[in-house]
């Protein structure tokens, strides 16, 4: 009978662990949801930065050739992630309308192309801000303030890229700690559960003389592996996801590159393993603080 109650308790116990390891992977999966999130918004963010376009348009005495050095030379700008020249004909294409003739808005003009060569740049992301441009834009009034009559890039748009995500990632910033400490109150109950049926045990080698390290130790190790496992899971369930929804949703397409992958699995690997620490050391203090009587 004594071996079937034993049989019985290291039963309940793994049981007990299992559910704990199973909560924890719930939970960093939907804390991994959000962070995926932040990857995502940053993502987007840098492409919309590296989209920007500025125009620089020169003085009329300068032609197409005095133009076109000046290109050369602005490549080896380390501001720059593209640099390229604008025709007078290019220039025209982009200016009309859709579905309008080139020749309409030449008769306008006397068949004479208004549009001057220019020079087009798309900033890198760390200068892709007002302050950015308009360090570059002084930079080149330095270098070519001879040549060049304006720099002119859409400063309401700079605004809004740079405002509209920092919200975004300040929003889903709050809502991704709000969550740890969720998950904090709710794993710390699940492991103070789970170590409750052990209180016992804590108490016996207590009072054998063992030192409150001593019986910490297994106990706090148990607890990170239990992180690392949680972490792992909850990163799968995560990928699970994102595949389920790239294959069943055709609009959709959710892109993970190695970096991210890596960055992602390892913050919830150490958010894992630091709740289930922290929790389980508080839970063992516990029982190792109450006297015997107070353990019925």
């Amino acid at each position: 009978m004594g071996e079937g109650v034993e049989k019985y308790n290291k039963k309940g116990v793994k049981t007990s662990y299992i559910s704990t390891i199973i909560g924890i992977s719930l939970v960093l999966f939907v804390i991994g949801l959000v962070i995926a999130a932040v990857f995502g918004l940053d993502r987007v963010q840098t492409q919309s930065k590296e989209s920007l376009v500025c125009d620089l348009f020169f003085k009329a005495h300068l032609n197409e050739a005095d133009i076109k050095q000046v290109e050369q030379e602005l490549k080896t700008w380390d501001e720059f992630r593209e640099v390229y020249f604008v025709s007078p004909e290019r220039a025209l294409e982009t200016f009309q309308e859709p579905g309008q003739d080139a020749q309409t808005i030449l008769d306008v003009f006397g068949d004479e192309n208004p549009m001057p060569p220019t020079i087009s740049f798309k900033p890198n992301e760390e200068h892709a801000n007002t302050e950015g441009l308009e360090a570059i834009r002084a930079k080149l009034m330095k270098d070519y303030g001879d040549r060049i009559e304006e720099m002119n890039y859409d400063k309401s748009m700079v605004k809004n890229v740079n405002l509209g995500f920092k919200q975004f990632v300040w929003l889903i910033g709050a809502v991704a700690i709000l969550l740890i400490i969720v998950a904090f109150a709710m794993i710390n109950n699940t492991i103070r559960l789970a170590l409750y049926s052990k209180r016992f045990s804590i108490k016996t080698m207590q009072l054998v003389g063992a030192t409150s390290s001593y019986i910490r130790k297994p106990f706090l190790t148990q607890s990170i592996g239990m992180g690392v496992v949680s972490g792992v899971f909850g990163m799968s369930l995560v990928l699970v996801l994102f595949f389920s929804i790239n294959n069943l949703v055709d609009a959709v397409e959710i892109e993970l590159d190695f970096m991210s992958f890596v960055m992602l699995l390892g913050v919830l690997i150490i958010i894992g393993v630091v709740i289930s620490f922290v929790s389980t050391w508080l839970a063992l203090n516990k029982y190792l603080r109450m006297k015997l009587d107070d353990l019925y």
